[in-house]
């Protein structure tokens, strides 16, 4: 039988399949004996081994139990659910979950905090047609949104003050059926007391301080950082000499952009098709 050689640092899925033959041949057990004992057949088992398959977190938490390893198969899997996400944003997402106030700005697209499942499932489906990421990194990405979501239903709640350009109302993803749905899940939003949304429609021109998304986090130590997108990467930045003048600009677009009254009525009014 030919044995298939991982080079563990060549990506995540490599790296935790050298990780989990290594784990099987400590322990003396065939693949076999290691899919049996975790609920998997030894095929299924065999291509995630040799990287041919992605792991899945029932699979990575399995792991850790028959092995008893802790977490450090879960961990393991979130480096190779990572894979398939901008660099940098992985990190982002960490100091989100425990922000007490998030500052949001987007373009073209209704951000991952306020999207409904079905929105995120077509923006994921539509990367994988595009050859970007992988079925199953699709899954991931879906699941991440989800996760990101849940993360911010805690005790209290972080302040989220969110500004969407009037492209993410209007750019159609999926059936009519979807997008009304999102339209909706927008129109709650903005219902909740720990909330603020406002749209920054087109005809705001020059007036309108950002050209491209911009994410804004306070820490519970007060402490400021923002994020940002290029084509390629994420930027995590944490000194406040660059981050205090995107704040100040923020607030510049809140002042500039529709009261949350109007915005919302903005919303309903594209939900009943009245505004052209």
């Amino acid at each position: 039988m030919n044995r298939r050689e991982l080079d563990p640092d060549s990506s995540p899925q490599a790296a935790f399949g050298a990780r989990l033959r290594s784990s099987r041949e400590a322990c003396g057990w065939t693949q076999e004996v290691m899919a049996e004992k975790m609920g998997y057949s030894s095929t299924h088992m065999s291509s995630v081994e040799t990287g041919r398959k992605l792991p899945t977190l029932r699979l990575a938490r399995s792991a850790d139990k028959a092995f008893e390893t802790g977490d450090i198969f879960e961990r393991a899997w979130s480096k190779v659910r990572n894979a398939g996400l901008l660099e940098g944003f992985p990190q982002y997402v960490d100091h989100e979950s425990q922000a007490v106030e998030i500052r949001l700005y987007e373009v073209g697209v209704v951000p991952g905090l306020l999207q409904t499942p079905e929105y995120a499932t077509v923006l994921a489906q539509g990367a994988v047609k595009r050859g970007a990421i992988t079925a199953e990194q699709a899954e991931e990405r879906v699941m991440l949104v989800a996760e990101r979501q849940a993360a911010l239903v805690r005790t209290p709640p972080p302040l989220i003050f969110a500004v969407l350009d009037e492209s993410c109302l209007r750019r159609p993803i999926g059936e009519p059926a979807v997008m009304d749905a999102q339209l909706a899940r927008l129109a709650e939003f903005a219902e909740l007391p720990h909330t603020h949304l406002q749209v920054a429609p087109f005809d705001m021109g020059a007036r309108r301080p950002f050209d491209l998304p911009v994410y804004l986090l306070t820490m519970p130590d007060r402490s400021l950082m923002s994020y940002a997108e290029s084509a390629h990467r994420g930027h995590l930045e944490r000194e406040s000499t660059f981050v205090l003048p995107l704040l100040t600009a923020y607030h510049q677009l809140q002042a500039e952009a529709p009261s949350q009254a109007t915005s919302v009525a903005l919303i309903n009014e594209l939900r009943k098709g009245g505004i052209p």
